[in-house]
């Protein structure tokens, strides 16, 4: 008995030094301790603690960019959650294989997920985990092409984070309204919103949303006709999210350099900046960003009249977005191609 209750203190202390590397962004080492948790687990053995431990291995391998590894680790949470009827653990493995699908472009399996979380989450009384899922859904009817049905669900959002006094979330949700505005072309609106979330997250030092934030304000600029103000932000954007090792972050900024080196018609620039975007996310598999920089390189070539480099990377692009499985973007690349 003693040695089983020497055991659970030890998961429970390896637990939080995990979650500590984690929060610090230090993942591969997060990844590495809830290894170790897992097998520490089985042995108790602990059904419930297995749970949690699958769950943060999911969320480990999510952002070591590893996004099939997590889909295994956030199903098998699921099947310890059900077989043990633990239904909040239930409700945070749904909603994760939600982001996870999210970011691999599969909105409408990620949308399944989150609505099966969801009522979970409300009967559970989690409202801040309900509020979190919610502002998933929300970003994804922006990218669907719905911003006008993500704001009404952003404001929703906004308002119950500032009842709970959820201060750093309040920021993520004013960020995801700045989003929405600006798909809608309302670029003063959207950087209002923008401006409101930055000085809430250098408060509480939140440097990766402080870095998304900056590279949201700088595309206001770019849509705004002023590159050079743009492209000033975007290389401070740049050297914080290789100072944080945000390898997404970064390669989103690469891409971003690159299409406003493509406005100022500085093509050479611009492609070498595109070209380092694609390489990272490639390394991510990241598809969704890819497949942007992929189309915006088939522009540069068309615009430079070299038409067959233009539709390699259009068909590129297609064979990308078929995997997906992601329609509206099948349809802009079709559109692209039809457009050489």
């Amino acid at each position: 008995m003693t040695q089983s209750l020497n055991r659970v203190k030890e998961w429970e202390q390896r637990r939080d030094e995990a979650s500590r590397y984690y929060q610090r962004g230090k993942f591969q080492e997060s990844l590495d301790l809830a290894t170790k948790n897992l097998h520490l687990a089985r042995s108790i053995p602990d059904r419930a603690r297995e749970g949690y431990t699958l769950n943060d291995l999911g969320l480990a391998h999510l952002s070591c960019w590893q996004p099939q590894r997590a889909l295994e680790r956030f199903h098998q949470a699921l099947s310890v959650a059900v077989e043990i009827g633990n239904a909040p653990a239930q409700a945070t493995a749904l909603s994760n294989l939600g982001s996870t699908y999210s970011r691999l472009g599969r909105f409408s399996q990620a949308l399944e997920y989150f609505d099966q979380a969801l009522p979970i989450f409300r009967r559970s009384q989690d409202t801040q985990s309900e509020i979190s899922t919610l502002n998933d859904v929300a970003l994804i009817y922006t990218r669907l092409g719905e911003p006008k049905r993500a704001l009404l669900l952003q404001h929703q959002i906004l308002r119950m984070r500032r009842l709970l006094g959820d201060f750093s979330g309040e920021a993520t949700t004013l960020n995801g309204i700045g989003f929405a505005y600006n798909v809608l072309g309302k670029f003063e609106e959207a950087l209002e919103f923008f401006q409101a979330a930055l000085p809430i997250q250098r408060a509480v030092k939140n440097l990766v949303g402080e870095a998304t934030t900056l590279n949201n304000i700088a595309s206001i600029y770019s849509d705004l006709g002023k590159p050079k103000q743009a492209l000033l932000l975007y290389y401070q954007v740049l050297l914080t999210r290789r100072a944080i090792s945000d390898r997404s972050g970064e390669a989103t900024t690469l891409h971003n350099i690159g299409f406003t080196y493509s406005t100022l018609a500085e093509h050479r620039q611009a492609m070498k900046f595109y070209k380092q975007a694609i390489a990272i996310y490639q390394q991510l598999g990241d598809g969704l960003g890819e497949i942007s920089t992929l189309l915006n390189m088939g522009s540069l070539y068309a615009t430079t009249k070299r038409k067959k480099m233009a539709r390699s990377c259009y068909q590129n692009a297609q064979e990308l977005a078929e995997q997906i499985e992601h329609q509206p973007l099948l349809e802009k690349v079709q559109q692209f191609i039809d457009s050489l």
